[in-house]
């Protein structure tokens, strides 16, 4: 009498970043029954199992490639079992070899459309087409790669906000959504920036709320603002997608004027005042027009209009007055008969003249700068105290009232700048930083001492320059990769490189190994003079038994003066990559399993428990 043998069933979960890709639900084998002749023995058929590789697929690849394997573990290599494949995508996106059980894909997969797969696997006996296990099924997982652009819900964005609001005011909230996959990676991690609209507004970067961010903004001087606000994926890292929507604010208005008089001179066009030649006719015989001599300058100021009613003079004003260029003017004003009768009157005695005299009023003026604006260009690494300019204003009344100088803090909300209040002199008040502003734009008033304290205010414009201050650094933090068999001189990664001083076009970026490393046996830096570099393979033997990662310092220097350069360590793993060329692991990857046994594989599961192998058994 046999002895009943006995097989563990093992199921695997395989994890990697993104979640579990393989759900194995293993079900138990067939058990058939025998009753021996002549005895009384139950003999029971041993449980069988499956043996599983990692089945995932990452989404979007078009090549048709192996993405797992399974395997009967009754399987001796003698293809007396053939392996199937049915459930969700069978025969349409997966084909099994009915040999190997390698499991194929046959067309690019969508994760947005179809996030994972329930198959089953089938092993049956290539002579008897009975089945040799049960059923197993399994997940075939899709993986995300980030191929969608984020997009903003619920435009388009209108806001209002009371005008003189204070500073951190909510204005309103903007929010998109990814389609990609939001635990896979940074896919699908949003940050949110502003790209018009400072330094009025500004956007809480995670969550999308826009708040004021300038004090006081006054409505009677701009009621509208258009704020874009771009949202990016992969946190904002280089290569993810972007959009972007505007929001529009309007200010509505608060009582913070109060009423005042506009015109304090008289405009051109002002009656300045009527004068009537008597005549003693009436109708169309009393009908006369006057005129001012044109032989005297007093004339071109005024001129004189006849009021067709009322047969009067009105004298209109025609050119501005100004009471501290000219205090009186005289001028002689004639009236004239339109219809003469010389039966009667010789014809110069059908005209009069007069004289008139014309007194200006002080009114007092705000005060006049020597310059409709001012605009100056100061090196952001000019020393606090550094002198950037001078603004000047005179007072144009006879009494030349006392004048002082002050910026309006509206519009230097950083206080960077300050101005001697009674010569107007503006100097540094903090460093400048031209990465972080590369312009002010101020509003400087001067005032009047004395009467009535009238003002008047210029623009100045202050460029700050840049100045070589920040070291260059790679443009994103690069995860390099090299693959098991790469030839030496295969291009292992290209480097590109960022910098806060001037645009990258007006830079020229060098790459090179830190003297030590520069006979690296592993790797070199091939500097491509574009401001790019790759980094190349120097042999041809990198395996993962032998090592799993290396470490490769790359040195970054610009051409500015003096030069800056920066260090940074990149960490280069190796991996099994798949026949594309892609690492779907980042040079992390599993042990296999098939082909251990029952002890090699508890074995494995004390020594690598934090690989996430997870082992059951049943026996019976």
């Amino acid at each position: 009498m046999s002895t009943p043998g006995v097989l563990a069933v093992v199921t695997v979960f395989s994890m990697i970043p993104g979640g579990l890709l393989s759900d194995i639900r293993d079900t138990q084998g067939l058990e058939g029954q025998q009753l021996a002749r002549g005895s009384t023995v139950l003999h029971h058929r041993q449980k069988r199992g499956w043996i599983w590789k990692q089945l995932f697929v990452q989404e979007e690849d078009p090549t048709s490639q192996i993405i797992g394997q399974v395997k009967s573990d009754s399987d001796r290599g003698t293809f007396t079992i053939k392996y199937r494949l049915s459930g969700e995508g069978a025969g349409d996106v997966f084909k099994i070899d009915e040999n190997s059980g390698e499991i194929w894909t046959l067309k690019k997969l969508d994760r947005e459309k179809k996030a994972f797969y329930v198959l089953q696997a089938h092993a049956i006996n290539t002579r008897t087409e009975e089945p040799v296990e049960p059923q197993s099924e399994f997940i075939i997982k899709v993986q995300d790669i980030n191929d969608n652009a984020p997009q903003f819900l619920n435009e388009p964005y209108v806001s209002s906000i009371p005008e003189m609001s204070p500073v951190g005011t909510t204005v309103a909230q903007v929010t998109a959504t990814d389609a990609d996959d939001p635990m896979f990676g940074n896919n699908a991690k949003l940050i949110y920036s502003i790209l018009q609209g400072e330094p009025y507004f500004s956007v809480q970067p995670k969550t999308g709320i826009i708040v004021t961010s300038w004090a006081d903004m006054n409505r009677e001087a701009r009621e509208e603002y258009l704020v874009v606000v771009q949202v990016k994926d992969m946190l904002g890292l280089s290569g993810g997608y972007s959009s972007s929507t505007t929001v529009t604010v309007t200010l509505t208005d608060v009582n913070d004027n109060a009423p005042t008089f506009q015109q304090r001179e008289s405009p051109v066009g002002t009656t300045v005042g009527r004068i009537m030649a008597e005549d003693g006719d009436i109708g169309s015989n009393a009908k006369m027009t006057y005129r001012l001599e044109d032989d005297l300058i007093e004339s071109s100021t005024f001129i004189i209009e006849t009021d067709p009613v009322t047969q009067e003079g009105v004298i209109l004003l025609g050119m501005p007055l100004d009471y501290e260029s000219k205090r009186r003017y005289m001028m002689v004003a004639e009236a004239s008969n339109n219809h003469p009768d010389t039966r009667f009157l010789p014809l110069d005695e059908f005209s009069d003249r007069t004289t008139l005299k014309i007194f200006v009023e002080d009114v007092d003026e705000p005060p006049v700068f020597f310059s409709a604006v001012y605009e100056w260009k100061i090196p952001e690494n000019a020393a606090v105290g550094t002198v950037v300019g001078t603004v000047s204003a005179r007072d144009t009344d006879t009494v030349k009232n006392p004048i002082r100088y002050s910026i309006d803090k509206k519009t230097d909300a950083t206080n960077a700048f300050k101005i001697d209040p009674n010569n107007g002199t503006i100097a540094i008040a903090k460093a400048l930083d031209r990465e972080t502003a590369d312009w002010h734009n101020m509003s400087v008033e001067a005032k009047e001492t004395m009467q009535n304290h009238l003002s008047s205010s210029v623009v100045v414009f202050i460029t700050v320059l840049d100045v070589n201050d920040n070291v260059p650094r790679l443009a994103r933090d690069y995860q390099p990769y090299i693959c098991e068999g790469t030839q030496a001189g295969e291009l292992i990664h290209l480097l590109s490189a960022v910098d806060p001083d001037k645009a990258v076009e007006e830079h020229h970026f060098y790459y090179s190994m830190v003297p030590q490393e520069r006979i690296n046996p592993n790797f070199t830096i091939r500097d491509n003079q574009d401001n790019t570099a790759g980094i190349v393979a120097r042999r041809s033997t990198f395996t993962r038994k032998d090592q799993t990662q290396y470490l490769l310092p790359v040195v970054l220097t610009d051409s500015g003066t003096p030069a800056l350069s920066s260090t940074t360590t990149l960490t280069i793993g190796v991996c099994s990559c798949l026949p594309a060329g892609h690492c779907p692991t980042a040079g992390v990857e599993a042990l296999a399993l098939s082909g251990f046994s029952m002890q090699t594989l508890i074995g494995i599961l004390v020594l690598t428990l934090t690989q996430c192998y997870c082992l059951s058994g049943s026996v019976s």
